[in-house]
């Protein structure tokens, strides 16, 4: 990001008795021990093995040779690769966040050791007797804390009481804090997951926890201005800092938001997977990820479009391009309730959404399960069987939703599912009908496993097998086959990263070669040959019915 001019920026002109508002594009970014949060940064175990199995892996890497990194930063192939991102430069820094990270996380580096421990002790000695001989010889740390178990075929395993992780020494709240500056563009953002925050003439660092009503306070400034003087005082501003925290306001507000009030279901599409869905009495927000306002060439909705009030947001799956924090704290003051899909209750790789949600501010979860259906005004909302792009793992925190309006209108989101047994979706339209409209995931290439999954996983997996578990949703055929079941007349492919202001989270570039554009391809020309509306969503979409 270049270095704001922040004295040009705001002058003199605002006095801490002037009632202000937050400029459009001012970003907050969640931190949890200096690095870009996300929802495994958050649940006890899942951090603790991230912390260890990524972040220190990439920073010694880093310390050991910075121009390795500076070198792969540069190569379009090497994008979203474990390489940090600061020209081979500022390694003091970075060696003095590693060793932080080693005093300040001790515990849970420890808590690592004794879930190697743990998996040891079940691999050696689990043989299909009994397991109560074994619940003494867990490691100290972790006991009470899980139980054992067998699957059917006799392989042993844990799961955790997350919601007592979370009551632990191990959810470490103080490691929480954020950073607040001014995007200015769609490009010059890095790759969030690789490079720790560092500090910048442009980036003002907040040490608070992510749950703070003070977040909701600034945020609400989008459209109800406050008196600078107090916002100031409630961030305890220094003065060497105020310039920078005064570029973040403006006494102009932004443009009011239009409620929907026609008889219809009103659809906006923000990009990437966000959906707005409106009717006049509803308003439901799906996998929301969300551009700031600035000047571009692409055309986009932005926060300022967003209703004064969000009914429901749905979450699809558990995925940093679905789950975004970045965008959830911006809006989390107008969000009434949140539907999330039930998790699977303790396994390291699917934490509890809701459990999450909650210890990070939000209220009024819902958990939604495979086939329930939840009754509103006028709508309801149906948990569909979401298959695949999870790279075989056992996580159950995924549904596609089914938004069924009056007149019996129906759209699915159905974001990454990977349509891998098609027979699973013949049997649902069995129970649902037809649909209108389909909104489809085509990411076909996906990440391997490793690249998300690899610091939960006991033991490094052969990279024949790593490369054949992807993170990938659906290719022409799978696509092809979906549609043929629900026989909609408007197909939206979408989820596929494609908008530039989604770079520094997704690190995907698309040419027309790329898999993904040309099974897509595909599938655009079969919806036209057989009378489908078919649509590859980029920017911004309006759809009314």
């Amino acid at each position: 990001m270049e270095t704001l001019d922040i004295k040009q920026a705001v002058g003199t002109e605002i006095k801490d008795t002037d009632l202000v508002h937050i400029k459009p594009n001012l970003a907050i970014e969640a931190l949890v021990d200096n690095w870009y949060a996300w929802a495994h940064l958050i649940s006890p175990a899942t951090a603790a093995m991230n912390i260890r199995g990524r972040h220190l892996k990439i920073m010694n890497s880093y310390i050991l040779n910075p121009k390795i990194h500076a070198v792969a930063i540069k190569n379009p192939k090497m994008l979203g690769g474990p390489f940090i991102d600061y020209e081979g430069g500022r390694v003091d820094e970075i060696e003095a966040i590693r060793d932080n990270t080693l005093e300040q996380c001790s515990d849970l580096l420890a808590f690592c050791n004794a879930i190697d421990e743990l998996n040891l002790l079940l691999e050696k000695e689990a043989k299909g007797y009994s397991l109560t001989s074994l619940y003494p010889k867990v490691p100290d740390m972790l006991r009470g804390m899980v139980e054992l178990y067998y699957d059917l075929n006799n392989n042993a395993s844990f799961r955790f009481f997350e919601s007592l992780l979370y009551e632990s020494e191990f959810y470490k709240e103080e490691l929480q804090s954020f950073n607040l500056f001014l995007v200015e563009d769609d490009g010059s953002r890095s790759f969030v997951l690789s490079t720790p925050k560092l500090p910048g003439a442009d980036i003002l660092r907040v040490n608070m926890p992510l749950k703070s009503k003070e977040i909701d306070e600034l945020f609400e400034m989008e459209k109800t201005p406050k008196k600078y003087g107090d916002i100031k005082k409630m961030f305890n501003i220094q003065e060497e800092e105020e310039a920078l925290f005064k570029s973040f306001f403006t006494k102009s507000a932004t443009k009011q938001y239009e409620k929907y009030t026609g008889d219809g279901v009103l659809t906006r599409y923000f990009g990437h997977a966000c959906i707005l869905v409106e009717t006049a009495k509803t308003s439901i927000l799906v996998d929301p990820v969300i551009s700031y306002g600035y000047e571009s060439d692409v055309s986009r909705y932005t926060y300022a479009d967003l209703p004064e009030t969000i009914d429901y947001v749905l979450f699809t799956h558990n995925h940093q391009d679905h789950v975004l924090f970045e965008t959830l704290l911006r809006i989390r003051s107008k969000v009434k309730n949140i539907i999330v899909p039930k998790s699977n209750g303790g396994g390291m790789q699917d934490p509890d959404l809701k459990l999450m949600f909650q210890q990070i501010g939000f209220e009024n979860i819902i958990e939604l399960g495979e086939m329930e259906k939840i009754d509103f005004e006028d709508c309801s909302i149906t948990g569909l069987p979401f298959m695949g792009e999870h790279s075989d793992l056992d996580v159950r925190s995924k549904l596609c939703h089914l938004v069924t309006y009056a007149n019996d209108f129906k759209m699915i989101f159905a974001a990454d599912s990977c349509n891998v047994e098609p027979r699973l979706y013949e049997r649902i339209h069995q129970s649902v009908g037809d649909v209108d409209i389909v909104f489809l995931g085509m990411e076909c290439d996906g990440a391997p496993l490793s690249w998300l999954y690899g610091p939960l996983m006991p033991k490094p997996l052969e990279r024949d097998k790593d490369n054949s578990r992807r993170l990938a949703g659906c290719d022409f055929e799978q696509s092809k086959a979906m549609v043929e079941v629900f026989n909609p007349s408007n197909l939206f492919i979408y989820a596929m990263g494609l908008e530039p202001w989604l770079k520094y989270i997704s690190s995907i570039e698309y040419s027309e070669e790329s898999k993904p554009i040309i099974e897509s391809n595909r599938v655009l020309e079969y919806c036209k040959e057989n009378g489908i509306d078919g649509e590859r969503l980029f920017g911004e979409k309006i759809i009314e019915y």
